[in-house]
């Protein structure tokens, strides 16, 4: 099974490493989602937000950003690989440290800047080297020097204990195949009273099985999806409280509007998941 896992792992980390040499190279995929598809080099020939037409102001606007939040991060940071926008969830202060799962190009990284200031500090943890690479040259061209980006994996986090408050994460954890992993990770690395605040999707029926067993698609971000009890347990399980998994208004649409086929806004939707780690 890990050799498997680690098969996978490639498989995806291959596609995203596909993505980011997109978005440098072509300037049609500045910030769309445009490169997941033509850029990806996996059998499954997409990813998060797949097949969405070029447009980045309008599919940042549909996951909850506003025009000031996609106008003020830096070229290339916003790739539209999103589902949600856990920041609208976050409730981040002045001074807190971030911690950002599978932080891209930097987008939400660079917007948790702006809310915790000089003062606090944003970790971004991504497995693809070249998106790291690129995540740090946006912060370098932006100026932000509150945000650090590190190359590792969600589910074995180059970060000390107890030493984030707010951890956000944006249509990444349901590529994870050991989903109690990272989710013990990020029990870890929170502080008593750190916050976890997420957007992913989440399975509203049971998927196909021939779906749920076609693991090359799955940085497509449906064929992981679990469903919102299987979700609530493994944080239970991992000690969280406060445990709070909502649909988006718009979360089937969201879905929707990636084109992957199969009719998966059948089978999933986009989520807000949050839960705290007690004292």
């Amino acid at each position: 099974m890990d050799k498997e896992n680690s098969k996978i792992k490639e498989t995806i980390r291959r596609d995203y490493s596909a993505i980011a040499r997109a978005n440098n190279e072509s300037s049609c995929c500045s910030g769309a989602s445009c490169c997941c598809t033509s850029g990806s080099s996996s059998s499954s020939g997409s990813c998060c937000g797949s097949g969405i037409l070029p447009d980045q102001g309008g599919l940042s606007e549909l996951l909850g950003y506003s025009p000031e939040d996609i106008a003020s991060v830096p070229d290339g940071a916003n790739m539209g690989l999103g589902c949600g926008n856990p920041l609208a969830i976050s409730e981040m202060e002045e001074g807190e440290v971030v911690l950002d799962l599978g932080s891209g190009g930097g987008f939400d990284a660079f917007l948790a800047s702006r809310k915790v200031g000089e003062s606090g500090r944003v970790i971004g943890v991504d497995m693809t080297e070249e998106m790291v690479e690129k995540a740090r040259r946006n912060a370098e061209s932006g100026g932000y020097s509150n945000v650090d980006f590190r190359l590792g994996d969600i589910e074995a986090l180059p970060v000390d204990d107890e030493s984030v408050d707010v951890i956000i994460s944006n249509c990444v954890i349901n590529m994870s195949l050991n989903k109690h992993q990272v989710f013990n990770e990020a029990f870890r690395v929170l502080k008593p009273r750190g916050r976890l605040a997420i957007s992913d999707v989440v399975a509203t029926t049971e998927l196909p099985a021939e779906v749920k067993s076609d693991l090359d698609k799955l940085s497509a971000c449906y064929v992981g999806a679990e469903t919102a009890s299987t979700l609530e347990k493994m944080l239970e399980t991992a000690g969280f409280t406060d445990i709070r998994l909502a649909p988006l208004d718009q979360g089937k649409e969201i879905i929707s509007s990636w084109q992957i086929g199969a009719n998966v806004e059948d089978y999933i939707a986009s989520y807000s998941i949050e839960a705290t780690k007690p004292i």
